[in-house]
């Protein structure tokens, strides 16, 4: 399995900081090639200047799908179809309905977080579906399994997200092509360092990346990450209403973006 890791040739979106620097890191020490896209073009290039593998960097937003077309026919044309392709870029922003301000912030956290990963994938689909293999990976979260209190476009774009990664599963079915959905629950990164509350099982970043890299590399095709926030999660989802409205009511929000 390791000599098959060493051949991989990886795109990661989201790059330059957080679980996708990480990725990134993770796939960099078992020899990959590596596609780096993100907005921030000089913290990708430090990223590269630091993984001692082939790397190629596209400063792009992955709202642009002009631009990620661009660049997945660059990274084919120099190393062939990729192995795997994660779509990790995403943003979390405190929203509430209320404010007329925060409608752009809804749109901007669907834009980027579900819409951002079709465009990521849809360069790849027919030449992974000729090829007859690869991963599609789309890095969704436990934030997708009930709505949370404050992060109401954040949860439901990962929900979207979940349920998206899914129909795109089923249609794979017989491709040969794999569909994984990754959902962590709280990991160290800068999306997370300004939350104004407890977080549960927390994990670094290179931590999340190396049982993300296991996940892909022996084929699964969903999991939550922990495993104890797998285990939250599922309670949370049969929680009844009543209980889960009483639960949450009082819990802190994540700042708006002001």
């Amino acid at each position: 399995m390791a000599h098959e890791i060493r051949k991989r040739r990886v795109l990661i979106t989201g790059a330059s900081s957080g679980i996708g620097a990480a990725l990134a890191r993770s796939y960099a020490a078992r020899g990959a090639t590596l596609g780096l896209v993100a907005r921030r073009e000089a913290e990708l290039r430090q990223l590269a200047a630091q993984l001692d593998c082939d790397c190629a960097v596209y400063a792009l937003d992955v709202r642009d799908g002009a631009a990620l077309r661009q660049a997945a026919a660059d990274f084919m044309s120099r190393h062939g179809c990729p192995d795997v392709v994660i779509a990790n870029a995403g943003v979390s922003l405190g929203t509430l309905t209320e404010y007329p301000e925060d409608v752009q912030a809804f749109q901007d956290v669907i834009d980027i977080n579900v819409v951002g990963m079709v465009k990521t994938f849809q360069p790849f689909v027919t030449p992974m579906r000729e090829a007859g293999r690869g991963a599609l990976v789309g890095i969704a979260s436990v934030a997708g399994y009930r709505g949370l209190p404050g992060a109401a476009a954040y949860s439901a774009s990962k929900a979207a997200a979940i349920s998206y990664l899914e129909s795109l599963r089923v249609e794979f079915k017989r491709s040969g092509v794999k569909v994984v959905t990754i959902c962590p629950g709280y990991i160290a990164t800068p999306m997370t360092e300004k939350n104004p509350y407890p977080m549960p099982f927390i994990m670094s970043a290179d931590t999340a990346a190396r049982k993300i890299t296991s996940i892909i590399e022996r084929g699964g095709t969903y999991a939550v990450i922990p495993w104890q926030m797998a285990l939250v999660a599922r309670v949370l989802r049969v929680l009844p209403n009543r209980l889960y409205d009483r639960l949450l009511a009082r819990a802190p929000h994540k700042p708006r973006k002001i």
